[in-house]
């Protein structure tokens, strides 16, 4: 069985990982979307949150497994017995730090190849940051994000909206 990781914050999860995941899962046969927890990373939401909205997301996947991890991903690849990492690449200046990275979970576990899926061009510019910055000002993110989760993620950005307002 060929396994891959598909590694991330994922906070939140867009229409563009949803993309990448849904093309890897036709290149493995199994994809494991790892909500990678990161103490120093200051989170929308947290990881168990993820991981549920990720779930919700990609229920038509059978092939798809979530999971969480707060660790090398170079030691959970080899852990769960994947043959490669899936990143997806926005555009030129995501593939310097991505490559460099993949450097580094190579020389940490030979057996990790990364593989690179270029993002559709409708979501060339989404990233989870935008989407949480337009959502706390408001705006509309319907085009964005999984309709599955869209509810939950105004929700909780428009609260912090709200809380960030009261502390003024």
């Amino acid at each position: 069985m060929r396994i891959a990781v598909c590694p991330g914050s994922f906070d939140p999860v867009t229409k563009g990982h949803l993309d990448i995941i849904e093309r890897a899962a036709k290149l493995f046969d199994k994809v494991i979307v790892l909500v990678s927890v990161n103490p120093s990373k200051n989170c929308s939401f947290t990881a168990e949150e993820r991981v549920e909205m990720i779930r919700r997301c990609t229920r038509h996947l059978e092939t798809v497994e979530v999971d969480t991890f707060s660790g090398l991903l170079a030691e959970y690849v080899e852990k769960v017995g994947a043959c490669a990492i899936v990143k997806g690449l926005r555009a030129v200046s995501d593939f310097e730090y991505e490559f460099q990275q993949s450097l580094a979970n190579k020389k940490l576990n030979a057996d990790a190849e990364t593989v690179f899926l270029t993002t559709a061009s409708q979501n060339m510019f989404l990233s989870s940051s935008l989407v949480k910055q337009i959502a706390f000002f408001g705006g509309n993110i319907a085009d964005f994000v999984p309709a599955e989760i869209l509810e939950q993620i105004v929700t909780r950005l428009h609260r912090q909206e709200e809380n960030e307002g009261e502390r003024v």
